[in-house]
């Protein structure tokens, strides 16, 4: 049976909001509402002195939602709205045309106790977070900045780790802007095993996630952060990946929600922060270089893509973006410079065309760049693997 919204916003008609001042719908409390293969995925917002006193009417709501014929599962998460300096007042309803509109005023809210800070992430290279079953290690590929080619270095590197013998998969944790479907020429959406855990899509070798699969191209993802997060969470951890020795993770530019989500919830093997030469480029790069540090994340290395530029007719090199950018900031903070990648047509339409240049052209010039950075990640990973171990004290019997 096929899942509408508008039978979910009917079905959320009938949970109460707080206090009981009416449903949570009428009071304009629910998001936009997402539908993916059966599984449903929504927030309700709240304001953030109530969060904690309000994760019943949450529970209530999937629990509403879960019981419609043919909803596989639901992803309801309870985000707090801030409106100057700050949203303290009890939930109340917007006017409604009809009947509804004569509703009692709401009591007043109960007092309730300041909320204690969120523990901060396990250091120590994931010690307490838990592992994805079937996945070996996992790597995210990050950058500071939009535009500076990441995902086209992050699908590069995971067809370079398959070249060099591994069993590797993709999460495009890029939720509002999914490049892995064009990047690999992936179309149609995931299968289920048991209508419970999703079956990753493949392509050259690799198994990929996005939620690109889920939603069309065009589709904006209009979310706030607890969505992103559930979303993230429901593609790392329900989805058949396994066996994998490395799961190369594009993430989203920046350091916002996606980032923290992974670097908290999940044991990364390490980062690699992708760069282009000039320096406005390397201040946010600095940025994600900083971000993974404060949460323990061992910094794998930097690559400069976009380096610079051999005309095709002449094959004169131009460095349109300057040069060297990139390395001078991994000697400075002490970070493997991991390669060069130079500006260049062919890999712009191999991606474009769906056909990245490690696959379409595995002994082309490119391709072996990419094989090299690849190769010095691997070597990275199991480095930071024999620290990690040799860390941890040995107890002695004498």
């Amino acid at each position: 049976m096929t899942v509408t919204k508008e039978s979910v916003v009917e079905r959320l008609k009938t949970v109460n909001g707080p206090d009981f001042t009416g449903n949570i719908v009428d009071l304009g409390m629910v998001s936009e509402i997402f539908i993916a293969d059966s599984k449903v995925f929504f927030s309700i917002t709240v304001p953030a002195a109530r969060a904690q006193e309000l994760e019943p009417l949450r529970a209530a709501a999937e629990r509403a939602v879960k019981a419609i014929p043919g909803v596989a599962n639901a992803v309801v998460a309870l985000t707090a709205e801030k409106k100057g300096g700050g949203m303290e007042a009890p939930v109340r309803p917007r006017p409604a045309p009809g009947p509804s509109s004569q509703a009692a005023p709401p009591r007043p809210a109960p007092q309730v106790a300041p909320q204690r800070p969120a523990p901060q992430a396990p250091a120590s290279h994931g010690h307490g977070k838990r592992g994805v079953p079937g996945i070996d290690a996992i790597i995210a590929v990050a950058s500071g900045k939009g535009g500076v080619g990441k995902s086209t270095t992050a699908v590069n590197l995971a067809l370079g780790l398959a070249a060099n013998g591994l069993k590797v998969g993709v999460l495009d944790a890029d939720i509002y802007g999914p490049s892995m479907p064009r990047l690999l020429n992936i179309h149609g959406r995931p299968q289920t095993v048991d209508g419970k855990v999703l079956k990753p899509m493949q392509n050259y070798g690799l198994k990929v996630m996005s939620m690109g699969f889920l939603v069309d191209e065009e589709t904006p993802m209009i979310w706030r952060g607890p969505m992103v997060m559930s979303a993230l969470t429901q593609m790392l951890r329900e989805v058949e990946w396994g066996p994998l020795d490395v799961l190369v993770v594009d993430m989203p530019p920046g350091t916002g929600d996606a980032q923290l989500t992974m670097a908290q919830q999940v044991p990364l093997a390490g980062a690699v922060i992708v760069s282009t030469p000039q320096d406005l480029a390397l201040i946010d790069a600095r940025k994600g270089l900083n971000m993974f540090k404060k949460v323990d994340v061992p910094l794998l290395g930097i690559v400069e893509n976009m380096s610079y530029f051999l005309a095709p007719d002449t094959g004169k090199r131009y460095d349109i973006f300057g040069h060297g950018g990139a390395r001078r900031e991994a000697e400075r903070l002490g970070v493997t410079f991991l390669g060069e990648v130079p500006l260049e047509m062919g890999i712009r339409e191999s991606s474009d065309a769906g056909a990245p240049v490690v696959a379409s052209k595995p002994e082309g010039a490119e391709a072996r760049i990419y094989c090299d950075i690849a190769k010095k990640v691997w070597d990275r990973v199991n480095e930071e693997r024999g620290a990690a171990e040799a860390a941890v004290p040995s107890i002695v019997f004498e």
